[in-house]
């Protein structure tokens, strides 16, 4: 299925890319780091087995990704600029009753927003754990090397299927540098702020950001949904996606 991109321009006049499918109840998903909509949600059905059960699913393209403009000028990314331009998008696309989640960085961004009080009946947070957003310097420290090392890494090292993910995605590093610089940590104490009902879906094999476990139970309203991978793998999974229909059907 091939979805054309539509553009908005964010509160600083950088264009950002979404693309939607289905008409319904408004879902919007965030993809991962160095991915973008069309393969996080698009490619493997993920979009499609949502929209299905009556759900306008809406997949930006953040900054840096897909077909989003990737400045390379440091001023373009102010901490938690990618909160920034959720709001911007809700705003652009005049929702003011939605469900919101992500994928790893998307996961991370949506509980952000959260917690700047952005406030989404539903929360949908894949392939994280407790870790991944109290602790983001540590994965925040690896993806710089991922950076560093895109010219040299070499098969069998840590940062290589990252790397050649980044290739394949013909991400921007310089931008992509800037944009780590961006992120912050969330605290345990600020997820009080998340009281919505929340969907943890995590891959068997994936500990990239900590345990899943330890995230349901720092939450106030959450389950955990376990599906079959690993952090790369697990979203190619059509698990994902009916874990997700199955949440929202509750």
């Amino acid at each position: 299925m091939t979805i054309e991109p539509r553009y908005f321009e964010a509160r600083d006049g950088v264009r950002v890319a979404w693309r939607e499918t289905g008409e319904g109840r408004p879902l919007i998903l965030l993809h991962g780091l160095f991915s973008s909509g069309e393969v996080n949600w698009i490619k493997f059905g993920t979009a499609a087995r949502i929209a299905r059960d009556g759900y306008r699913v809406i997949m930006p393209d953040l900054r840096v990704h897909g077909s989003s403009d990737a400045p390379h000028e440091e001023e373009f990314y102010p901490s938690d600029v990618l909160v920034h331009d959720l709001e911007d998008l809700v705003a652009h696309l005049d929702l003011a009753d939605f469900d919101l989640g992500g994928f790893s960085l998307g996961a991370r961004t949506s509980v952000r927003a959260v917690v700047a009080g952005m406030k989404p009946r539903r929360l949908i947070l894949g392939g994280m754990g407790l870790a991944g957003l109290a602790g983001w310097q540590r994965r925040g420290r690896f993806f710089k090397r991922v950076i560093a090392e895109y010219e040299t890494a070499k098969r069998g090292d840590d940062t290589w299927l990252s790397v050649q993910f980044m290739k394949t995605m013909k991400v921007d590093r310089i931008a992509a540098g800037h944009l780590l610089d961006s992120f912050t940590d969330t605290t345990p104490e600020m997820l009080a702020a998340l009281t919505m009902p929340t969907l943890v879906v995590c891959g068997d094999r994936d500990q990239d950001n900590g345990s899943a476990e330890e995230l349901v139970a720092a939450l106030p309203d959450a389950r955990l949904a376990t599906i079959p991978g690993t952090h790369m793998s697990s979203v190619t999974e059509p698990e994902l996606g009916e874990a997700i229909a199955v949440f929202l059907a509750t």
